[in-house]
């Protein structure tokens, strides 16, 4: 729940600032001055809206699962397990593959 307040925190936060931005470069170019910096706080805004969105979807992600062998192990019964993994079996193909012709004597 609060991830999710914080997630939506920071983009209405980024979207301020992105419309704070936009304001700004169009009142410098009423001016007749393109180029400046941003200001400050629009900067700050930035920055804490990145590092709210941040926050909230660590806090809003589920909890992190062991991968290792042993815990997937746990979870299977020892039926399941197959001791020849790494063993392939291509015995099955040589039969769809044609017969070489053999050259005949003359």
């Amino acid at each position: 729940m609060v991830g999710n307040v914080l997630l939506l925190l920071a983009c209405v936060a980024i979207l301020h600032a992105a419309f704070s931005t936009y304001e700004h470069l169009s009142q410098l170019k009423a001016l007749g001055r393109p180029e400046g910096a941003l200001p400050t706080d629009i900067v700050i805004e930035a920055i804490v809206a990145l590092a709210l969105g941040t926050l909230g979807s660590v806090l809003r992600t589920d909890e992190l699962r062991e991968i290792t062998w042993r815990s997937e192990m746990k979870k299977r019964p020892l039926e399941d397990i197959d001791p020849r993994l790494s063993f392939s079996v291509f015995a099955a193909r040589a039969g769809l593959l044609p017969a070489q012709p053999t050259p005949e004597k003359s």
